[in-house]
């Protein structure tokens, strides 16, 4: 099942004297982050962000009612939440999130090598996907044509195509 309430970023610090935040982005890019007017500490929990702009490659933000450096200080290691109907996402595209623990079914070997334990999305090139394996070694695969086949969620499941080698 999909979770309505997606994690989006981390308050890693205050920033300033009048209760900015800074905020570690977990989206594609810290810009996405300034896109939106309401963000959510939990799913009963929206708070207003009055602005947010991108600076040395975290996201600032102020949000309502949160005035003083004290106050900020208090949000510190709190995570941020987007609420997936105010996303607009591309039909080709999908949620990280949405992935995880998805079965991995490789089609040169035609067996399912694992689940998917984990996206690393610190490559320049491409994202990796980490692939939790029974009895062996976790496994990494390139999300890049020719590896990535399909990804499927409503069948729980992504194919991969692995070369001699990347999974032995």
């Amino acid at each position: 099942m999909k979770k309505q309430f997606l994690e989006a970023g981390k308050i890693v610090n205050t920033h300033g004297v009048t209760g900015d935040i800074k905020v570690q982005s977990w989206c594609d890019t810290p810009e996405v982050l300034t896109d939106f007017d309401t963000l959510y500490l939990s799913p009963n929990e929206p708070v207003t962000v009055k602005k947010a702009y991108v600076h040395k490659g975290c996201v600032i933000m102020h949000l309502q009612g949160v005035d003083t450096c004290e106050a900020a200080e208090a949000m510190r290691n709190k995570i941020l939440y987007l609420d997936r109907s105010d996303i607009d996402l591309p039909e080709d595209l999908v949620f990280i999130q949405d992935m995880i623990g998805l079965e991995v079914y490789d089609t040169r070997t035609e067996t399912v090598i694992g689940t998917l334990k984990e996206v690393l999305t610190t490559n320049p090139a491409h994202d990796m996907y980490v692939v939790k394996r029974e009895n062996a070694a976790d496994a990494l695969i390139p999300a890049c044509e020719p590896f990535l086949v399909s990804v499927d969620l409503d069948a729980g499941r992504l194919t991969i195509c692995s070369i001699e080698g990347l999974i032995e």
